[in-house]
């Protein structure tokens, strides 16, 4: 089986789809190099430049912004087209070679202007105007960004949308993403990581308590919650820490909040980090906060702590509430008061934050395993390779 995966960014970009491609591809290798009957070939194309990378140091094959025609003979000799998303010009050239083509849905573009899912004139989780046919409401939401590209975004959203539902199939991370797009033929996958290699949080956590944010620091992702939640808990005589790390243009806004609430002390903005920086400084933290309002689509950082058996306090939104379950604390998106509670409750209960620990661990080891992820894209392949023949 030869698999061909189109992702518009890889590393050395940073974010979740070059995650979760990274480790599919790595995973076909693996099964290839094992010499397993039908092992998976598996090839990377990508527009993105490789910076400092070296890819020849990778399981896997790369091909980096390829020509059109290399693009077209490499897309020929696949029998599986995997796309990281609804890209327009493999969607094209796949439909008129006649190939199978699978979409790995990480974002909303199929069923939303924005690709967000985020109503920008009252910030907030979208209902879905696209998909309720509310287009006014879709040019509204985007007009911030200039009438013409505003129109733009919406009307390419029908053909993306068509071309979609015209592919092979389509996987989804989450069964809400599934309900949210409501494509045909779509099965639901969720993301995988590399156990193996996740090495379990210390049981010593710091004092005083330590609450974490880890993210871009744009709207969607709701670090202002988390400031005025934290700003009440410190009204109430609470002593704690909170850790900001990641950066974005939200971040001297933020800070502002954090000054003009006296929270200095107690919040530390930390920027970006390489990842083994964010690894020893998340180690000793109480719980990890995501506050997001709009945006997700699984929620990776949620399970990659969860396996590292860390508790996760959430935002009570469809991906999040799925990945975390019963094994960490929700709360209902764009609420500092009970966010507050949340916070509250891991202040003045180590014992349930002992209890959520273990069963987050156990949650993601069970259901987020990257050998696990490979399987059910192998398996999905091959079944609709047999289907074809």
């Amino acid at each position: 089986m030869k698999i061909l995966i189109y992702t518009h960014s890889l590393a050395p970009q940073v974010g979740g789809v070059e995650t979760i491609v990274g480790h599919l591809a790595r995973g076909f290798a693996v099964v290839h190099s094992s010499g397993a009957t039908s092992a998976p070939e598996v090839v990377v194309v990508t527009m993105s430049p490789p910076g400092k990378m070296d890819d020849a140091a990778l399981a896997f094959r790369v091909v980096r912004q390829p020509t059109m025609i290399k693009l077209v003979k490499l897309m020929r000799a696949a029998d599986i087209i995997h796309l990281a998303g609804p890209a327009f010009l493999p969607l094209v050239l796949g439909w008129l070679m006649r190939k199978r083509i699978i979409i790995e849905h990480h974002g909303f573009q199929a069923a939303c202007p924005n690709g967000q899912l985020f109503y920008e004139p009252n910030p907030s989780l979208c209902p879905g105007y696209f998909m309720a046919g509310r287009h006014r409401e879709c040019l509204r939401c985007n007009a911030k960004l200039g009438r013409t590209t505003s129109l733009k975004l919406w009307l390419l959203t029908f053909p993306r949308r068509l071309l979609c539902k015209l592919a092979t199939a389509n996987v989804a991370p989450t069964a809400w993403l599934d309900g949210i797009l409501k494509l045909p033929r779509t099965t639901c996958i969720p993301h995988g990581l590399p156990i193996a290699s996740i090495a379990k949080i210390p049981t010593d956590l710091a004092a005083p308590p330590t609450f974490a944010f880890l993210g871009r620091l744009v709207g969607t992702k709701g670090a202002s919650i988390l400031i005025g939640a934290a700003a009440k808990l410190i009204q109430q005589g609470c002593i704690f820490r909170v850790r900001i790390i990641g950066d974005g243009p939200d971040r001297e806004i933020l800070q502002q909040k954090v000054d003009l609430a006296g929270l200095g002390p107690h919040v530390q903005f930390l920027g970006y980090l390489p990842d083994e920086r964010v690894e020893e400084v998340l180690a000793d933290v109480t719980a990890v906060v995501m506050p997001s309002l709009a945006g997700e689509v699984f929620g990776l950082v949620a399970a990659e702590r969860m396996l590292r058996g860390q508790l996760i306090v959430a935002s009570d939104i469809g991906p999040l509430r799925e990945v975390v379950g019963d094994a960490g604390l929700l709360f209902p998106p764009g609420d500092d008061d009970a966010l507050m509670h949340c916070m509250r409750q891991v202040l003045n209960d180590p014992l349930l934050v002992s209890e959520l620990r273990r069963k987050a661990s156990e949650r993601a080891i069970r259901l987020f395993d990257q050998e696990l992820m490979v399987r059910r894209h192998l398996m999905f392949y091959g079944g609709l390779i047999h289907c074809g023949e």
